[in-house]
């Protein structure tokens, strides 16, 4: 019975989530074509990283809409208004973890919570998980790592937002948010859900695929095309000597890189999965993913217009401290992993 559980797990990561046997295909259309093995193993990295990606983003983003249109922003404002503490922390964690958007995105709905009137350390827990950690990228991340390395990904990326979240809240800085966040004021006793048909859910969810794929597109054929160029054209032994897990410094670089780039998750997963497989740490790997898509430097652009200078560096300082020690703790304890 284990061993038959143990294979069903394998075929799923293998053959379903990580598609091996598109893998192979594409390398065997390629190989009748071009010779030169640099080009084809680039070739067949992206074209492969391309279909396999928007395979699986469609269908997880239509599946999660769909669940989405069960839960919109005035009733989860409404769920989220009636607890507090730690558990409101976590529930706000985990309601970021079903948003499939980058930071950007998911700043809006930060300004809603707050303007509603949900406590600041609720509405910074939603904005830490948000870019961070979703059911799509658990899946993509399982396709490329495996079922450890994703679900550990997740875990500790929602750990990071409550730590966060409730870190600002115990400071007390609603006073640094712009006066006129703190001015807005929302009736929520006026608010109305509206129900919808489940023809209605299903257009809602294929409007979300849409939507989602034209906003990250080109952040993903970029991604992937950046990560097919590290795959097969620098040396592993170059990131190596930068990246590895045996470098104290690779964890710091690689949070510090990430942070001008702007991409949501789904584009910079290529290059994490590059960076992987030539030698880098996969603290160190996570690491550059997480300040990618917490940190990038539009998203706090963007943060600074709803929140003044003093709560903006706090908040960055606490993701990156966080960032930093998960890094170094995923580093150490690779080999649980293995």
């Amino acid at each position: 019975m284990g061993e038959s559980v143990k294979s069903f797990f394998v075929f799923l990561e293998e053959q379903v989530l990580s598609m091996k046997w598109l893998n192979n295909i594409i390398g065997n259309i390629l190989s009748n074509f071009i010779e030169n093995e640099v080009l084809r193993g680039a070739l067949q990295f992206f074209i492969y990283d391309i279909i396999k990606i928007f395979i699986l983003l469609c269908i997880l983003i239509f599946a999660i809409s769909y669940i989405q249109s069960f839960f919109p922003p005035e009733r989860a404002r409404n769920i989220l208004s009636k607890f507090n503490g730690i558990t409101a922390n976590i529930l706000s964690a985990l309601l970021g973890t079903v948003t499939p958007f980058c930071s950007c995105s998911s700043i809006p709905l930060f300004l809603g919570f707050t303007s509603a009137g949900i406590p600041i350390s609720m509405t910074f827990s939603f904005l830490i998980s948000s870019p961070l950690v979703d059911l799509a990228s658990l899946i993509l991340l399982t396709s490329i790592f495996g079922f450890k390395i994703a679900i550990c990904y997740v875990l500790v990326g929602i750990v990071l937002a409550v730590v966060g979240g409730s870190i600002i809240g115990k400071l007390r800085l609603e006073r640094y948010l712009e006066d006129y966040v703190q001015n807005i004021q929302v009736n929520n006793c006026c608010i109305q859900e509206v129900s919808l048909t489940t023809k209605e859910r299903l257009l809602y969810a294929k409007k979300q695929v849409l939507d989602t794929i034209k906003k990250i597109y080109l952040y993903i054929i970029i991604g992937v095309a950046i990560g097919a160029f590290i795959h097969n054209v620098i040396p592993s032994h170059f990131i190596e000597s930068i990246l590895g897990k045996n470098n104290w410094y690779s964890v710091i670089i690689a949070s510090i890189i990430g942070v001008p780039i702007y991409a949501d998750i789904f584009g910079v997963i290529p290059i994490a999965e590059s960076l992987y497989y030539k030698g880098a740490g996969i603290g160190t790997v996570l690491s550059f993913m997480m300040s990618v898509t917490a940190l990038s430097l539009p998203s706090i652009i963007m943060l600074k217009k709803v929140m003044k200078t003093k709560l903006l560096l706090i908040f960055v300082m606490i993701v990156t401290i966080g960032i930093i020690i998960i890094g170094y703790l995923f580093n150490i304890f690779y080999f649980l992993f293995i």
